[in-house]
């Protein structure tokens, strides 16, 4: 019942992002620096990249934690553009928050910090504690206070909207009720394909079609380049490795290359910081000592302590469970007793730098050795990759210094360095052939004045990591229209499929007024099929739109629509069924989602509008 609420996900997920109070370990101060690294200009306030990519690590954390995806998986333009997106979102809300006077009292900032229970000691706030946390993240109280402040505004801003929204029973039930409705319907559709053989366009159509499309047929403007790539990788190919070099590093790195033992523990974590007093620490070990005699009383019980009295939150919403992890992943003493213990063992206190835990060992995944011809291959690219990355740097330099120093030509630089110089197609300011002429410095550098008009080398640009590209511009030609001599043929096919479009679309209208004047045997209609606003079968919204639209009160009826391929789809409703009174609980709970939705409608078009009146400019 509540799928046309799910349409609208989007928007749910971004409003119920933007009202949340994150409170983050890192604050404004951050990234109010005067360097010129930003991102987004809002109302003259900068975004800086640093902000950004702090936003994307938060990001790829809470996808990790919440779905188990691959963070990297989340490191996407799309993905940068919509954590931008959000934070653009959060700077408008504040300035807007500014703008009509809101304010917060310091008793309720006080108040919201100390409920905060990573601050809290015994249930109570330390303000020890506090500021022992923000020093440990390189924070001051006043940094954090004027984080909380800024969230709190934009909460107030957005309350405004989430607690004084209305959807009255009566259009609820209706709503309810539209979106059960089911509809048996029958389909066919008039495509352009059936009418392209009888289109034959004339030179006059040709001709307006080529004067109304102007910007469709400009080229931008182009260069041919030569260039140098010098790559790692390459460099790592032509290296020469001896058997004997082989062997020795296998010897030498055994346990690395074998599948090293992993463990799985799950712990209890009373939080003490290494610089907590002597009485703080004394108080946390009495307190992980209880909580041990109560866990070897009853093992079993051991998840259900974690989640309740872990102050490790990471973990304690899992029941304390750390997944596996082998040696090396965690600080020296936790990892000494997992590594000395046995499967369901239970030890504690053991004491680190965070404080006191109690450990259960769960699972133990044995190492395996290798033999050297398993990974022989393996071994030989190493240690090409470790001698090319001896010469690699000196290399940079040096063709960094000489494409620099002789900047008419490449020749030099490619005999010396040993460098194929490279030829490409035409290339524009949005890119050329991947993989190389993608890359928007390298662009930049290529349609600069200084390489087209004065005809110099590129500097050595950095493409990908540990690759250098260094081009130069042998052809250039501005921007300009294609001739309709030399668009003729492309504008021919294009007219051939409007014209075909206009000619099944008329045939369509033509044939729905003569199916709604009773002339109901003139086609043959598609399979009998029951669609609901909840279950489209596939169906287009537009097309959905209209069988819904269409009169109820005689039937078989008949409607149309113009359908996404340009042709015309023809619609049969031969039957409608109504929706079935529903239970009060039920109708209460669409109810909510209504109104849920509501909100978030009207919170987004309040976004929008701020965001119309305000100056936002977004490096590309």
């Amino acid at each position: 019942m509540f799928d046309f609420v799910h349409k609208k996900k989007l928007v749910v997920q971004f409003i119920l992002v933007l009202a949340t109070l994150p409170f983050l370990f890192w604050g404004v101060e951050s990234y109010q620096g005067d360097g010129e690294d930003y991102v987004a200009l809002v109302a003259g306030e900068k975004i800086q990249r640093l902000e950004l990519d702090q936003a994307m690590r938060n990001q790829q954390e809470s996808m990790r934690g919440t779905l188990g995806e691959d963070a990297t998986m989340q490191d996407s333009p799309e993905v940068r553009l919509a954590v931008l997106d959000r934070l653009i979102q959060q700077r408008l809300l504040k300035q807007e928050a500014g703008r009509i006077g809101l304010t917060i009292l310091d008793p309720q900032l006080v108040g919201v910090i100390q409920d905060i229970a990573a601050f809290q000691q015994n249930g109570v706030f330390s303000n020890q504690r506090y500021e022992e946390l923000l020093r440990d993240q390189g924070m001051t109280p006043l940094t954090f206070e004027t984080r909380v402040r800024q969230e709190l505004l934009q909460q107030q801003l957005i309350d405004a909207y989430t607690r004084n929204s209305f959807v009255p029973d009566v259009v609820a039930e209706r709503v309810m009720r539209l979106s059960e409705e089911k509809r048996e319907v029958s389909l066919i559709q008039i495509q352009p394909e059936q009418f392209l053989s009888q289109v034959r366009p004339d030179d006059v159509a040709i001709k307006s079609y080529y004067d109304r499309h102007q910007a469709e047929f400009q080229v931008p403007e182009q260069a041919r380049v030569e260039y140098l790539v010098l790559s790692l990788d390459d460099l790592a190919k032509q290296m020469q490795v001896s058997t004997e070099e082989t062997r020795k590093y296998f010897d030498e790195h055994k346990d690395e290359l074998g599948q090293p033992e992993e463990r799985q523990a799950s712990h209890i974590l009373i939080a003490a910081a290494s610089t907590a007093s002597d009485t703080d620490k004394a108080a946390a070990r009495a307190k992980a000592e209880q909580l041990l005699a109560q866990v070897k009383q009853a093992p079993q019980n051991f998840a259900d302590l974690a989640k309740r009295d872990s102050q490790d939150p990471g973990s304690a919403v899992k029941g304390g469970d750390l997944g596996f992890f082998g040696r090396g992943m965690m600080v020296k003493a936790f990892e000494d007793a997992v590594f000395q213990m046995k499967p369901e063992e239970i030890r504690g206190p053991i004491q680190t730098d965070f404080g006191f835990h109690i450990i259960k060992l769960t699972a133990i995944k044995t190492g395996k050795a290798v033999n050297f011809d398993d990974v022989k291959t393996q071994v030989e690219q190493d240690l090409k990759k470790q001698k090319a990355e001896k010469t690699f740097g000196e290399m940079a330099d040096g063709l960094s210094n000489m494409v620099y120093e002789q900047s008419d030509s490449l020749q030099s630089a490619a005999e010396k360095f040993k460098l194929a110089i490279r030829q490409s197609d035409w290339v524009s300011r949005n890119g050329g052939e991947p993989p190389y002429l993608t890359n928007s410095k390298l662009l930049q550098a290529i349609f600069s004045e200084d390489a087209i008009k004065n005809k110099r080398n590129t500097e050595a640009i950095e493409v990908t990591p540990n690759t250098l590209v260094v081009a130069r511009v042998v052809n250039h030609r501005q921007a300009a229209m294609r001739s309709l001599a030399a668009a003729k043929d492309e504008i021919t096919m294009l007219v051939v499929r409007q014209q075909a479009a206009e000619a099944a679309i008329k045939e369509g209208r033509e044939k729905l007024a003569r199916l709604q004047k009773g002339e109901n045997a003139i086609v043959s209609w598609g399979p009998i099929q029951q669609v609901s606003r909840q279950q489209p079968q596939g169906m287009d919204n537009e097309t959905l739109r209209t069988i819904f639209k269409a009169g109820s009160t005689e039937l078989p009826s008949y409607t149309g629509v113009v359908n996404p391929q340009g042709g015309f789809t023809l619609v049969r409703i031969n039957r409608i069924t109504e929706s079935t009174p529903t239970d009060v609980a039920k109708h209460k709970a669409f109810g909510r989602q209504l109104q849920q939705l509501l909100t978030q409608e009207e919170l987004a078009a309040s976004l929008a509008g701020i965001r119309q009146r305000s100056e936002v400019t977004v490096k590309k």
